[in-house]
C-alpha cells in the first residue's frame, strides 16, 4: 500500500534555535507573502507584505510557529499562540501551492489542535479579514471552510479599530471576523 502523501509530512513546533536559520526563516516568510498576496490580493497597498523576517524570527524564537516538511522542505506553517489559560489562536496558516490538496492545512490546523488541547486549551481562535465592500472569493472560501469545520462568528470588528499601526498600509477598508470553536 502506497503512503499518502499528508501521512510523509513531518510536522513541529519549530524550536526557538531554529530561528538562527535564516533559509528556514526566509522560507516562511516568502511562503506567507506568496498565499497572502493572491488570498488577500487587493486588500493592501502597492507593496506591502503579510509578515516580515524579524517578525516570523521573534514568533519562532517564542516557539510560535509550526511548520509541515515533505522530503525535508517547508511546505507549510501556521502560528499558533495561547491568548489565556483557556484560549488559543492560530494565524498565518499557509500551505505551498506547489502541493495543494494533500492536507498541509488540515494536517497543521490538527496538530495544533492537539497540542493546545493537550495543554489545556478548550477554545480555539481564528480570525479572517475580509474586505468590507466587495467580496473575495478565498475570503468566501475560507468563511465557508470555518463554519463547515464549527466555528462560530464570536466577533467583528474594523480592521483599523484593532490594528491602527497597519491600517495605512490597506487599500480598501477591511472588517475582521473572529471565529472560536470548542477543542
Amino acid at each position: 500500500m502506497k503512503d499518502s502523501p499528508s501521512s510523509l509530512l513531518q510536522i513541529e513546533v519549530l524550536p526557538a534555535e531554529a530561528s538562527s536559520d535564516v533559509n528556514a526563516m526566509r522560507r516562511i516568510v516568502d511562503l506567507v507573502n506568496q498565499v497572502y498576496a493572491v488570498a488577500e490580493e487587493g486588500f493592501w497597498r502597492q507593496g506591502a507584505t503579510r509578515t516580515t523576517l524579524e517578525e516570523i524570527i521573534e514568533f519562532t524564537q517564542a516557539r510560535q510557529i509550526v511548520v509541515a516538511r515533505l522530503g525535508g522542505t517547508i511546505v507549510g506553517s501556521i502560528r499558533v499562540q495561547r491568548l489565556d489559560s483557556h484560549t488559543g489562536e492560530t494565524g498565518m496558516l499557509v500551505s505551498d501551492p506547489n502541493h495543494r490538496g494533500i492536507g498541509i492545512g488540515r494536517e497543521l490546523r490538527r496538530f495544533v489542535t492537539d497540542l493546545l488541547r493537550a495543554d489545556g486549551v478548550t477554545t480555539l481562535q481564528i480570525e479572517l479579514l475580509v474586505p468590507r465592500n466587495w467580496t473575495q472569493e478565498s475570503k468566501t472560501f475560507m468563511a465557508d471552510w470555518n463554519a463547515r469545520s464549527g466555528y462560530k462568528v464570536v466577533r467583528q470588528g474594523r480592521f483599523e479599530d484593532q490594528y491602527p499601526h497597519l491600517a495605512p498600509q490597506l487599500a480598501t477598508p477591511c472588517d475582521f471576523i473572529i471565529y472560536n470553536k470548542a477543542i
